[in-house]
């Protein structure tokens, strides 16, 4: 039986929606500037005098900092998927030896802070191991690692999930347990991971802001170098967070629609 309007999911925001939301946020955006450089009468008594024409030759600058930060999410998310995909089935093992290693990977990089992850991998773990790394290989490995620890949660909870009756159908039919989880199991449970596997990957992508710490030519490490020849921190801080609001609104709504895409739609 198929739900009925009153409970049925809700659907994603509608484009009319989407441009009021965006609309808004502008308009909060320019009031707040309005407000402090001294535009609204009896406000701002430094009168700061806003100027964004001042960014427009960094412009290329600006873009190759944001191209550079989309492709290090991608590629970050990339492994770390690959990573979580492994580390999530091997922590469905009866064994020991293989599932103690992994919650161990898993709890030390969820329990730590990411930004002492990045200064870790890329100051202490040379020493420790002789390794020299530069600054994108070592922001890669962390940031891949650290997507895979909580990918990996993901994926057995999605695992898990599945009736028990499913898997012993398919061992009724005499598949193998390889062919189970191909055929059965895994279909059934990516639906289900579908939407927290979008929001850490979302959490991706805003986690590279903090890869300036290790000069890695990302957007934000880009307009701190503009800021610092420009003297002129507040535009560039403010186009930075403009730029990713715009990035990761139409990913957040698409995020939202696979959610309720996936949900159940019978009982």
């Amino acid at each position: 039986m198929r739900l009925s309007d009153s409970t049925a999911e809700p659907r994603g925001r509608s484009p009319l929606g989407i441009a009021l939301l965006v609309l808004l946020a502008v308009a909060g955006a320019w009031a707040a500037i309005r407000h402090f450089s001294g535009g609204v009468p009896g406000a701002g008594a430094a009168g700061y005098d806003w100027d964004f024409g001042a960014l427009w030759k960094y412009r290329w600058l600006l873009l190759s900092g944001l191209l550079y930060t989309l492709l290090f999410t991608v590629i970050c998310v990339a492994l770390g998927l690959l990573i979580g995909l492994v580390t999530g089935l091997g922590r469905l093992s009866s064994n020991k030896f293989i599932t103690a290693p992994l919650r161990a990977y898993i709890e030390v990089f969820r329990c730590t802070p990411v930004l002492v992850q990045l200064v870790w991998f890329y100051y202490a773990l040379p020493v420790l191991t002789g390794i020299e790394m530069t600054a994108v290989t070592a922001a890669t490995v962390c940031l891949a690692l650290y997507g895979g620890a909580f990918y990996s949660e993901i994926v057995r909870g999605g695992i898990i999930s599945i009736e028990t009756g499913q898997s012993e159908a398919a061992k009724a039919l005499g598949m193998t347990r390889l062919q189970m989880l191909r055929r059965v199991i895994l279909p059934q449970a990516f639906k289900k991971m579908v939407p927290p596997l979008m929001n850490q990957s979302i959490m991706q992508l805003k986690n590279t802001s903090l890869l300036s710490v290790l000069a890695v030519p990302d957007l934000l490490y880009q307009g701190q170098v503009i800021a610092h020849d420009t003297y002129r921190p507040l535009e560039v801080y403010t186009f930075i967070a403009v730029a990713y609001f715009l990035v990761l609104l139409p990913i957040t709504v698409w995020a939202k629609r696979m959610e309720y895409g996936t949900g159940p739609k019978e009982v």
